[in-house]
């Protein structure tokens, strides 16, 4: 079978039992994603870098697509969760990257008074696959060096 566009487990995560995204409706757009750890994401400090949520996932698409990672609508309001960067931006070269292979975590804030813990397996966000247009004088060279971060390295 071609592989289209999909999920797989992230090198390091083969025996830590991740289940891959799945939408829970018909007409989903989202593949709720799940948390592959425990995890504490402190309660919001001027000056604090966000918590990454490791999933334990890594996703592949077509050239002409991409992955968008967004919040869950009730992690505002009942965890004090938001996305430090409003939305996740996945690239299909992000995909096997030589510094993670292409692990895709979430950047959360707390913005409770108090630490909120993450359980292992609990959804934490949703992925979106879609397809996107580029320019008629667009001129790219560039290639992905690594991981997390690393587009302007």
């Amino acid at each position: 079978m071609e592989k289209i566009r999909g999920f797989e487990v992230a090198k390091g995560f083969e025996d830590k039992n991740i289940n891959l995204p799945v939408r829970k409706t018909k007409y989903s757009a989202g593949y709720d994603v799940e948390a592959a750890e425990d995890c504490i994401i402190p309660s919001f400090k001027k000056g604090m870098k966000p918590t990454l949520i490791k999933t334990g996932i890594k996703a592949y698409m077509q050239e002409d697509e991409v992955l968008i990672l967004a919040n869950r609508s009730s992690n505002p309001g009942k965890k004090g969760l938001i996305l430090a960067n409003s939305i996740g931006v996945v690239d299909k070269d992000y995909y096997g990257n030589p510094d993670n292979d292409g692990h895709i975590m979430f950047a959360f804030f707390n913005i409770k008074e108090e630490d909120i813990e993450i359980k292992k397996g609990e959804c934490i966000g949703q992925a979106i696959f879609q397809k996107y247009l580029i320019t008629d004088n667009d001129v790219v060279e560039g290639e992905r060096k690594g991981g997390f971060g690393s587009t302007n390295k």
